[in-house]
């Protein structure tokens, strides 16, 4: 088959994450891929030996009518089987190139439980019948998307996240080195990863670990991720009133995030909103007890290998991860090993890829192709 995948950028991300380890495994099964993004080329993106496709979109109308006309000329020249599209703008474009070039079965995928206000509501439910499957990265997302009509119970289903566990095993030698490289000795150490965006309501982060610093006062929290610049200093400022400038470790974008997280002890996560977030999920394969809101698919992931508050309630959050660091270290290693166990039985990457697989020739044959 040939499968043309479509998003917004390959930015350092769950999603494009996700995106570029299923291409790969597509390429690899012995299929033709590419991948087109929408936006031009950025510093922090993964990495892939396969061929990218910048359409040069963004807010002027032009470049976004010169983008489209790209696109068109791509499904021409690559003649998709499947052009698999996520996210918004990604969705979006997909199914207006498919009002012109009919041909092509397109699989839309939504990755958050909020996809953005009424208008983009409006717009996906619009075009739902430009695409011939709409898939839910959680059970959580695909009960949201119903409710706003963008989740068509003829067309839909649910493919959850996977992880690449070769990529994510715990290794002891790492974890002490990194530890003393980040000056861990001693300290309890959590750990969260993402954009530093509203979603991952870093604020209620914060103000659950200002109520934790006080009871266990060795203990740290490592942020990996980076952010709008406005958005990302006033969380510093944050940080530094609530008395935490020397317990918060600004780590920015890190492509290292399996050592980071051998070198944590636990892992938490303040989401306001998500989907299935991969960041837990690669936590749970690197045995990390998990401390999370139980927001879009968090629950379905984490299951009974962590504990699940309610999202905006610091204090429940700080209870929580209270909990974790007082619970003696053996009960924490193992469960740390059940978290892993659950990836590998339910979220194994490789699996993922026979279900994406499966879909893909499913809607190729009956789209003929």
């Amino acid at each position: 088959m040939r499968i043309l995948y479509m998003l917004n950028t390959l930015g350092i991300g769950g999603a494009e994450r996700l995106v570029v380890a299923i291409a790969e495994r597509m390429d690899a099964r012995g299929h033709t891929v590419g991948i087109a993004t929408l936006q031009n080329q950025r510093g922090d993106e993964w990495a892939t030996p396969l061929d990218v496709v910048r359409l040069g979109i963004d807010k002027h109308p032009l470049r976004v009518l010169a983008g489209f006309r790209r696109g068109l000329r791509i499904l021409h020249e690559f003649g998709p089987h499947i052009l698999h599209s996520h996210n918004f703008h990604g969705n979006l474009l997909a199914r207006t190139l498919k009002l012109v070039h009919a041909s092509t079965p397109v699989i839309s995928t939504l990755h958050n439980e909020y996809e953005g206000g009424k208008a983009r509501m409006l717009a996906l439910r619009l075009t739902n019948r430009a695409c011939e499957q709409v898939v839910a990265v959680s059970e959580a997302v695909a009960e949201r998307a119903s409710q706003f009509g963008i989740f068509p119970a003829t067309k839909s289903r649910v493919i959850t996240n996977g992880i690449d566990l070769a990529d994510f095993t715990p290794n002891t030698s790492r974890r002490k080195a990194l530890r003393a490289a980040e000056g861990a000795s001693g300290n309890f150490i959590w750990i969260t990863a993402g954009r530093l965006a509203p979603a991952k309501d870093y604020e209620n982060l914060l103000l659950a670990f200002a109520q934790v610093r006080a009871t266990a006062p060795l203990t740290q929290l490592w942020i990996a991720g980076e952010g709008e610049r406005e958005y990302s200093d006033a969380l510093r400022i944050r940080a530094d009133q609530l008395g935490l400038a020397d317990r918060v470790h600004w780590l920015g974008m890190r492509r290292d995030l399996a050592g980071l997280l051998d070198a944590a002890d636990g892992f938490v996560l303040g989401s306001a909103w998500e989907g299935m977030p991969l960041a837990v999920a690669e936590a749970m394969a690197m045995e990390k007890p998990i401390v999370a809101t139980g927001v879009g698919g968090v629950s379905e992931l984490v299951d009974q290998c962590g504990l699940v508050v309610p999202p905006r309630d610091p204090n429940a959050l700080a209870r929580a991860m209270l909990s974790i660091i007082h619970t003696p270290e053996r009960a924490r290693a193992f469960l740390g090993r059940s978290a892993r166990q659950r990836i590998v039985d339910h979220f194994n990457i490789d699996r993922k890829a026979d279900e994406w697989e499966a879909l893909y020739r499913e809607i190729a044959g009956q789209s003929g192709r």
